[in-house]
């Protein structure tokens, strides 16, 4: 499976907001994910219903910017700037890395969020 493929497919997925497409196609049903805020989920589906919850209470999308991704052998870190207006009337601005670890089928196990900011 060619990763850096993967990433590409990925990260278009991701800069267009169809962030539970992106888990829905592209995690291992054991995927793992951390973020710098301390929340951790244990396998897809929890990701998958983590980024349904957050997606249903975005009001508005300002923009989402992918700006450079790296790959080296099975991992990869993708730089984003995501910036939402939630429902709640709160605003989002996350400038963050997201490093994946992939498995031999192209499907990620692993992904941390970290604050570039």
């Amino acid at each position: 499976m060619n990763i850096k493929e993967q990433v590409t497919s990925m990260d278009a997925i991701v800069s267009q907001g169809a962030i539970v497409d992106a888990v829905q196609q592209f995690f291992a049903d054991n995927a793992t994910t951390a973020d710098y805020g301390g929340t951790a989920t244990t396998n897809k589906a929890e990701m998958v219903e983590k980024m349904e919850n957050f997606a249903g209470a975005i009001a508005q999308v300002n923009g989402i910017t992918h700006h450079h991704s790296i790959v080296d052998n099975n991992v990869s870190a993708s730089e984003f700037t995501f910036d939402f207006n939630m429902k709640d009337g709160s605003k989002i601005y996350w400038h963050e890395i997201i490093r994946r670890i992939w498995n031999e089928e192209g499907k990620v196990i692993s992904e941390t969020y970290f604050n570039a900011q």
